[in-house]
């Protein structure tokens, strides 16, 4: 099926009523491209990350437009959007796409992804895929945070690598699909506790988990902030810990150090990732006004992933 794709020019301030009227007249499934939009939910957002690519920004910048899509078919769809934008004094450009199969186009952007020299991230339709010896990882992507594809994530698993050993219990904060806790039962652990804030990420985690043939007692997935939430926290800090993994942001890590002695032992390695080459110094000395001291330093593009134990034991 070949479709068409509308492109409608508009303003910031006039962009809601815009998308209004189209919607009223019957058209609904609308994209919005609008810088105004796209910086308020950033600034409303701005606790998860502190860091958009530059290139989006830069697509974005002067722009208000709505697109939306009809079947190169549907000529009484085009001539009914006709009528409405000139009534609208709007102008539209149309351009004609390709025919794809869009069901099993996306999975094109999610091939194999090699990781250090044990892993290997598998999209879970190429789950038989020969690994060449490589741990697979097996994900359904896309659903939340953690493919494997973004530099902080592979060098949590380099580091895993070199950290995690059979036998070892492991805490993942911020866990996400639940990749670097699979990882960490690939490469022997006993058990992993997965914990984010967000509850789809707790039934996505568990999910994958389940592709690679885990579940509870070795993997659990749990939803909550054990900086506010105390039940949590007094429920995780209970077991002791061999390596914790924080892949998060900068902020966020900033805001955990107080808590992460609670998690460590003389023998544990903390693991922390998502800290821009900008954010460095801040996460080093959160780290160490909490009693962490930064054992090592990975770097990566802009990122930078540091490696930590508890000060003096």
């Amino acid at each position: 099926m070949a479709w068409l794709e509308i492109t409608i020019p508009t303003t910031a301030d006039s962009i809601g009523a815009v998308t209004t009227a189209l919607t009223a007249g019957g058209f609904s499934d609308l994209v919005i491209e609008d810088q105004a939009e796209f910086e308020t939910f950033l600034d409303e957002n701005r606790e998860y990350w502190d860091y958009i690519d530059e290139s989006l920004q830069q697509k974005l910048e002067g722009l208000s437009n709505i697109k939306l899509y009809l079947e190169d078919t549907d000529t009484a769809g085009m001539d009914k959007l006709r009528s409405l934008t000139e009534k609208l004094g709007l102008t539209q450009t149309v351009a004609s796409l390709p025919e794809v199969d869009y069901e099993e186009s996306w999975k094109d952007s999610y091939p194999p992804q090699p990781i250090g020299h044990k892993l290997i991230v598998l999209p879970y339709w190429l789950a038989n895929t020969d690994t060449d010896g490589r741990a697979p990882v097996i994900l359904d992507p896309g659903l939340t945070f953690g493919t494997g594809a973004h530099p902080s994530t592979q060098m949590v698993m380099e580091a895993m690598e070199e950290l995690v050993t059979p036998g070892d219990h492991c805490l993942d904060l911020g866990s996400g699909s639940g990749i670097l806790s699979i990882a960490a039962l690939r490469l022997g652990a006993a058990d992993t506790i997965g914990i984010d804030i967000d509850p789809k990420a707790e039934d996505i985690a568990r999910e994958n988990a389940a592709y690679n043939g885990f579940a509870a007692p070795q993997f659990t997935a749990l939803t909550g902030n054990v900086t506010a939430d105390k039940t949590l926290m007094e429920q995780i800090s209970q077991k002791e810990y061999d390596v914790v993994l924080v892949n998060i942001v900068a902020d966020v890590i900033i805001g955990l150090a107080p808590v992460l002695p609670a998690f460590l032992t003389g023998k544990s390695r903390l693991i922390c990732s998502g800290i821009l080459n900008t954010r460095l110094a801040d996460v080093k000395n959160a780290l160490a006004a909490a009693g962490l001291t930064v054992t090592s330093v990975r770097e990566k593009e802009d990122w930078r992933c540091v490696t930590a134990e508890r000060s003096g034991l």
